[in-house]
């Protein structure tokens, strides 16, 4: 979590009755050094945040989100990935996390673009491994990459500063993603498309973005239209927070199997739990495939991605069952915990609906061209 990276001044973690007017004070003070771009005052206030916010308890943690959020355009670039975590680490506790994301997931765009940036001048200067922004020089690396006939270097210094802050900008954007309001807005307003094609550009260079990028792609509040083929019958679920498929299957056999719809092994009531709320504490509880999973044309849904696969047609996402080819086994919960999932049944269709839609399916493609 991010709240854990928040330092406390003395190692507690029990807030103080005091601790209210004091941070409310230090963070004026940022907020003022903020607005008169005094570095150095600046600094020494965020380092009195810092201190003052660890231990700070939920309330006052709600309280100053937004006031942090509002200073991330302006904040001094280092910093600011510093003062984003800190916002994350309100949300966590409570902060309003739709006040908080555009400035969090503005921040991440210029991260990605900077990471990317940094990626393409590495190449060019003679590739290599990349620099590791836990041990190497930011100043070595744009020495490197900077390109001596501009004037003003910025290109080279958005890299440096990209590369160096992406994993803070992640972590933040995590913190914040894990809302549904937060992803419902962003989604709406093209923000994650935005953000997810630079992820999907970046790739696995060094950073992990793989759990901001699903929960991205979760889907809230989403109609889905199952089609069993071995039974001709059909029903409209609604999907709520299912960040992989791995999930979505457990629930698709709780619900259709376990509700007496289709015939088979109800999953075990501990998998369940983990696929919606519980969190496994190190626990290891397996979870037994139910389905073949497959899109309208015969193509097949892989556990290991996200709901979001399932292709829309119709205006619809629509999914195919099928027996499994062969058994399927996995570690139960949920990719991101974070996260509670359901899926929920509304209606199942009546049998020439569903004769309707299953005849113009494709029956699952063979195993060998499943895995080209």
């Amino acid at each position: 979590m991010v709240s854990d990276r928040i330092p406390s001044p003395d190692g507690s973690a029990d807030p103080s009755h005091r601790q209210q007017p004091a941070l409310d004070s230090a963070i004026t003070d940022l907020e003022a050094a903020n607005e008169a771009a005094d570095i150095e005052r600046f600094d020494a206030a965020f380092r009195l945040v810092g201190g003052l916010l660890g231990p700070a308890g939920a309330r006052e943690s709600a309280a100053v989100g937004p006031r942090l959020a509002a200073l991330l355009p302006d904040a001094p670039p280092f910093e600011r990935a510093s003062l984003a975590m800190m916002v994350g680490a309100c949300v966590e506790r409570g902060a309003d996390p739709v006040a908080c994301a555009d400035q969090v997931l503005a921040g991440l765009r210029e991260a990605l673009t900077g990471a990317l940036l940094m990626s393409e001048r590495w190449k060019e200067t003679g590739g290599g491994e990349l620099p590791d922004p836990e041990a190497d020089s930011p100043g070595e690396a744009h020495a490197r990459i900077a390109d001596p006939d501009d004037p003003d270097g910025w290109p080279a210094h958005r890299a440096v500063i990209g590369w160096w802050t992406l994993h803070l900008w992640q972590m933040a954007s995590f913190a914040v993603y894990t809302h549904a309001a937060v992803r419902t807005s962003a989604r709406t307003s093209g923000v994650t498309d935005v953000l997810a094609e630079l992820i999907e550009r970046y790739g696995e260079e060094q950073h992990d973005l793989k759990g901001v990028l699903y929960l991205m792609k979760t889907l809230d509040d989403e109609p889905l239209l199952v089609l069993d083929r071995p039974s001709g019958t059909g029903y409209l679920v609604r999907m709520d927070g299912l960040t992989d498929n791995f999930q979505l299957h457990t629930l698709l056999a709780e619900l259709l199997i376990g509700g007496g719809h289709l015939p088979g092994a109800r999953p075990d009531p501990e998998v369940v739990a983990l696929s919606r709320t519980e969190e496994a504490d190190g626990r290891r509880v397996t979870a037994l495939g139910a389905f073949n999973l497959l899109a309208p044309d015969g193509s097949w849904i892989w556990n290991e991605g996200t709901p979001s696969d399932v292709p829309v047609v119709d205006g619809v996402r629509t999914l195919v069952l099928e027996p499994q080819p062969y058994e399927r086994s996995w570690s139960a919960g949920r990719f991101i915990p974070q996260v509670p999932g359901d899926l929920r049944l509304e209606r199942v269709l009546a049998p020439a609906e569903a004769a309707d839609l299953l005849s113009r399916t494709a029956p699952a493609h063979p195993f060998e061209q499943a895995f080209r």
